[in-house]
Order: C-alpha cells, then sequence, then structure tokens
C-alpha cells in the first residue's frame, strides 16, 4: 500500500502538492506513481520563470517501463526545479515526498488549493 501524507494535497493525475511558509507550493508525484512507472531514469523539469495553467503538461517521466507527463496540478509561476533529479532521477523511487520534489510553483490564485484532494479522497481515488 502506498505512503499518502496527511498534510499534502493531491490531484487525480498523481502529483502532489505541499503548501510552503512563503506561500510556494512544492510538487512531486506520489508514491503510488512512481510505483506504478517502476524505475525511473530520466526526469524533464520545466523551466524556471515559466508560467503554467492548471493541468499543463509540466515534464516528463520516464522509467523503465514507460513514459508519463508530470502535469502542473494548479496554475502559476515556476519558481524552482529540483536539479538533483536530472543527475539522480531515481530520487523520485526512494523519497517521492522528500527530496525526490520536481519543482516550486507560486500559485496564481492560492484558493485553488482548496479543491484539491485531501489524503482520503485521494487514498480511495487509488484503492489505498
Amino acid at each position: 500500500m502506498s505512503n499518502i501524507p496527511a498534510e499534502l494535497k493531491y490531484v487525480s493525475s498523481h502529483e502532489w502538492l505541499r503548501l510552503e511558509a512563503d506561500g510556494s507550493v512544492t510538487v512531486g508525484i506520489t508514491e503510488h506513481a512512481q510505483e506504478l512507472l517502476g524505475d525511473i531514469v530520466f526526469v524533464e523539469l520545466p523551466a524556471v520563470g515559466s508560467n503554467l495553467a492548471d493541468g499543463e503538461q509540466a515534464g516528463v517521466v520516464e522509467s523503465v517501463k514507460a513514459a508519463s507527463d508530470v502535469y502542473a496540478p494548479i496554475a502559476g509561476e515556476i519558481l524552482a526545479v529540483n536539479g538533483d533529479l536530472e543527475a539522480t532521477p531515481d530520487l523520485a523511487n526512494s523519497e517521492p515526498y522528500g527530496a525526490g520534489w520536481f519543482f516550486k510553483i507560486k500559485p496564481a490564485n492560492a484558493a485553488d488549493l482548496d479543491g484539491l484532494m485531501d489524503a482520503a479522497a485521494y487514498a480511495a481515488e487509488v484503492g489505498a
């Protein structure tokens, strides 16, 4: 069974979001997603400074099994990306909620977080 931290928000495309003290939002893929993908061998991240719409492709994850798009779970400006993933993409497998984060985004509208799934709703979505 996947680990689904209670303090995070989730979207059905299997990204998690953590609201930071400075108002930015850290985004990564869930443990469930990385389990489905298998060993991640390559990660493509969005460009810092780019503005993404809610649901827009933000990057790509390639594993030994498949390639999968990563989406912006909310609209906003990309503030930072996790450069460590380029050198060590398997961080998304070993630490999906920690060192394996993908990008930080400045929300266009902070209220967008309110409509996202909590841990219980995401667990129900993935059958955990």
